[in-house]
């Protein structure tokens, strides 16, 4: 499998997962032009790529899929609530004709030599989800804009090769930075985003001896920075009830807008 980041922050997100054969985006939140850019660099197009999954319909998810299919018939596959959302949101001739594929959490799906299942986050969309991607005995995660994380989350990513995991915020930061009062509740919220700390708390409940490599995902531009959100988790982890060091594992913070090193397993 390989497994990265084309663009990961709170301005705009996609994530690339794929085998030899069959090939896969979650979300489509940068343009066009970057997304193909991405994919270039992992010496593919978005010609090669069999479909999308959306996690929720907000912008930084969706931006660039009228463009898309536009130029391409790439299967497009979310919630019920997020094709709602998306068809809300957005009224272009290209989504609102498209034939989005619903999918259900906790259902697979069976898409070429993977195999996709959705998985409930905690997020104020219509109908948010994460996605576990299997390949054969290899598992990803991918979990990002969630609020909180309860022993659902963590059964669900339980075992997983490697993650990309949301670190959206600093407390301190985003506390005393220049949002407005509601914002901040907003993201502070258990349907806002993953703190620092809380992420590290999390990837301490999912690490183990092969795990493969870790994102660090959704940073904030403006309450957060890279070096804090990698060391804040490294610290947990180091600080964290379980046998593991912080330098065990390779951590990696997603790039904010190119792509990522790419991990191959």
């Amino acid at each position: 499998m390989r497994f990265t980041s084309i663009a990961s922050g709170s301005s705009g997100n996609c994530t690339y997962v794929g085998s030899d054969n069959t090939h896969i985006l979650i979300d489509a939140g940068v343009s066009k032009k970057k997304i193909e850019e991405g994919l270039n660099g992992l010496d593919l197009s978005l010609s090669d790529i069999d479909a999308i999954f959306v996690t929720h319909e907000h912008v930084d998810h969706i931006a660039a899929l009228h463009t898309i299919l536009k130029k391409y018939k790439i299967p497009i596959y979310a919630t019920n609530g997020t094709i709602r959302g998306i068809r809300k949101s957005d009224k272009k001739e290209e989504m609102l004709l498209s034939e989005f594929i619903p999918v259900k959490v906790d259902q697979m799906i069976a898409l070429g030599d993977l195999q996709i299942n959705p998985m409930t986050i905690s997020h104020d969309a219509n109908e948010p989800c994460g996605y576990r991607i299997y390949h054969g005995n290899k598992k990803i995660g991918v979990a990002t804009d969630l609020g909180c994380y309860t022993d659902y989350t963590v059964e669900c990513l339980t075992g997983c090769d490697a993650l990309l995991l949301e670190a959206n915020h600093d407390v301190r930061m985003l506390q005393t930075g220049p949002y407005p009062y509601q914002l901040k509740r907003r993201i502070l919220g258990d349907m806002g985003h993953l703190s620092n700390e809380k992420s590290g708390e999390l990837l301490c409940k999912l690490l183990h001896d092969n795990m493969k490599g870790i994102f660090l995902g959704h940073l904030s531009k403006e309450n957060n920075l890279p070096e804090l959100a990698y060391e804040t988790v490294r610290v947990e982890v180091e600080m964290g009830d379980n046998p593991y060091h912080g330098n065990d594992f390779r951590i990696m913070v997603a790039e904010r807008s190119q792509l990522s090193p790419v991990l191959e397993f």
